[in-house]
C-alpha cells in the first residue's frame, strides 16, 4: 500500500510520454488506482471533489481572461502596437528586437495568453525581421522569449492556477510577479542591446526612408492609439486589483467586458468575430478544466493513500534541509517541462510538492512565483517548448527547428539567473506585496 502512490505517479508519467491525452491519463489512472485502494465507494468521493473544483469562484477568471486575450487578438491592437513600435525604435541597430520584446510585455499584461502572443507576433514581426536582415535565431529567440512572458507577467492564467492549487491569494500572486516580470525584460533589453553593439551585423537598423514616410504622416495620432488603447486595459484590470477595488475575477470581467468595448471602438466588432472569439474561449477554456477534473481526481487519490504523507516523511528521513528540498524541485519541473505541457506540471507536481513546503514553513507565494518562473523556462525549452512549436507553426520555411532551438538558449539563460535572482533575494516577490498590504 505504501508504494502504491508512486507507483500511481509513475504510471502518469510514463502514459503522458507516450502521448496519450492529459486529461484522460489523470482521470483514467486515478479511477483505476482508487478503486483498488477503496473500491467502489471511491465513486462517492469523486463527485464532490470535482463539483468543489467546478464551483472554485477564483476560477472563475480563467475563461474570462482568455476571453479578453483572444478579443485583443482579433481586435488588431497588438498588430498597431508592433509596427509603431519598431518605428520608434527603428533607427537603433537591434531596435526592431527592444521592440518586439516591448510589445511583448505589454501584450503579456493586457492578455495573459501565451499562444494567442507567440503566434501573433510571429505572424508580424518574424517575416518584417528576416527582411530587414536579422538572423533568424535572433529574431525567432526573441519573438519566442518575449511571447512567453505572458506566463510571468499578471494577468497570467498561470498565476490564476497556481495561486488556486497552493491556496494563495491570486491577487498577491500578481502583486508578486510584478517586480520579477519587470527585472526580466529588463535583462532581455539588456542583452539585445549589448548584443547590438558586439555584433551589429546581426540585427541592421530599418532603413531611413521608411521611418520618414511614417513620421510624415501622423505619427503623434497613431502612437497615442497604439499606447493608450492596451494602456486603459491595463489599468482597468490590474489596477483594480492592486488599489483593491475589485477581486482578480472581477477585474477579469472588467477586462473581458474592456476588451469588447476596445473592439467595437476599433470597428473591428462583428457577429463573425464574436463567434470565433466564444468558440475560441470555449475551446480552451473546457480543455483547461477537464485537465482540472482529472488533476483533481489525481490528487484525491494520491492524498486518499497518504502519498503526500509517505513524501513527507522519506524527505524527513532523508534529512533534506528545504533548500535542498526546493533544488530538487526546482530541477524536476524544469525537467518535466522538457517532455510534458505547463498545465499538466501545475497539476500533477504542484499539489504534492505543497504541503511539503507548508511543513518546512517556506513562503508559498514566493514558491509560487518561482514556480511561475521556471514553468516559463520550460514553455521555451526543446525539444518541447509549447512557444517553439507556435513560432514553427508560423514561420516561413527557410526559419529551420535549429534556428528555433539555437536561437532560443540566451533567452533560457537569462531565465535561469532571474530564477537564481529570485531565489537569492526573495524580495524581489514578497517586497511589493508587503508594501502595498501596509505590512
Amino acid at each position: 500500500m505504501e508504494m502504491l502512490p508512486f507507483v500511481m505517479f509513475a504510471a502518469v508519467f510514463l502514459l503522458l510520454l507516450l502521448g496519450y491525452p492529459v486529461a484522460l491519463t489523470l482521470g483514467g489512472v486515478s479511477v483505476i488506482f482508487g478503486v483498488l485502494a477503496f473500491g467502489m465507494d471511491f465513486f462517492a468521493l469523486l463527485p464532490l471533489r470535482i463539483w468543489g473544483t467546478m464551483t472554485n469562484y477564483v476560477l472563475l477568471a480563467v475563461p474570462l481572461f482568455i476571453f479578453m486575450g483572444v478579443m485583443l487578438e482579433k481586435s488588431g491592437i497588438a498588430e498597431k502596437l508592433l509596427e509603431t513600435m519598431g518605428m520608434l525604435f527603428g533607427r537603433f541597430r537591434g531596435g526592431l528586437a527592444v521592440s518586439v520584446v516591448i510589445v511583448g510585455a505589454l501584450l503579456a499584461a493586457s492578455t495573459g495568453i501565451v499562444g494567442a502572443t507567440v503566434v501573433t507576433m510571429g505572424l508580424m514581426s518574424l517575416p518584417a525581421m528576416l527582411k530587414r536582415g536579422y538572423d533568424p535565431e535572433l529574431a525567432t529567440g526573441t519573438i519566442a522569449a518575449s511571447g512567453t512572458l505572458g506566463q510571468i507577467i499578471p494577468p497570467s492564467i498561470v498565476l490564476v492556477l497556481l495561486g488556486s492549487i497552493l491556496n494563495v491569494s491570486v491577487g498577491d500572486m500578481f502583486i508578486g510577479a510584478m517586480v520579477p516580470g519587470f527585472v526580466l525584460v529588463t535583462l532581455y533589453l539588456l542583452y539585445i542591446v549589448g548584443l547590438g553593439i558586439l555584433r551589429p551585423k546581426l540585427m541592421p537598423a530599418i532603413p531611413v526612408a521608411e521611418i520618414r514616410a511614417f513620421k510624415g504622416g501622423s505619427p503623434w495620432k497613431t502612437i497615442i492609439e497604439a499606447f493608450v488603447i492596451p494602456f486603459v486595459l491595463i489599468v482597468a484590470v490590474l489596477g483594480s486589483i492592486f488599489a483593491g477595488i475589485a477581486s482578480p475575477t472581477e477585474a477579469a470581467a472588467i477586462g473581458a467586458f474592456g476588451a469588447l468595448l476596445l473592439t467595437l471602438f476599433q470597428r473591428k466588432l462583428s457577429l463573425d468575430v464574436l463567434r470565433g472569439v466564444m468558440r475560441e474561449t470555449t475551446w480552451l477554456t473546457s480543455m483547461v478544466f477537464i485537465i482540472l477534473v482529472g488533476a483533481s481526481a489525481f490528487t484525491l487519490v494520491f492524498r486518499g493513500m497518504h502519498g503526500d504523507r509517505y513524501l513527507s516523511e522519506m524527505i524527513v528521513q532523508a534529512n533534506f534541509q528545504p533548500e535542498l528540498f526546493l533544488a530538487i524541485v526546482m530541477i524536476g519541473v524544469f525537467i518535466a517541462g522538457f517532455f510534458i505541457d505547463f498545465i499538466e506540471i501545475i497539476f500533477i507536481v504542484v499539489p504534492v510538492v505543497a504541503p511539503i513546503f507548508v511543513a518546512f514553513g517556506v513562503d508559498l507565494l514566493w514558491v509560487g512565483v518561482l514556480l511561475a518562473m521556471n514553468l516559463q523556462a520550460s514553455f521555451l525549452t526543446p525539444p518541447f517548448g509549447f512557444s517553439l512549436f507556435y513560432l514553427k507553426g508560423v514561420a516561413p520555411k527557410e526559419v529551420t527547428t535549429g534556428h528555433l532551438y539555437r536561437g532560443i538558449i540566451p533567452f533560457i539563460s537569462i531565465q535561469l539567473l532571474m530564477l537564481a535572482l529570485i531565489i537569492l533575494f526573495p524580495e524581489l516577490v514578497t517586497w511589493l506585496p508587503e508594501v502595498l498590504s501596509g505590512r
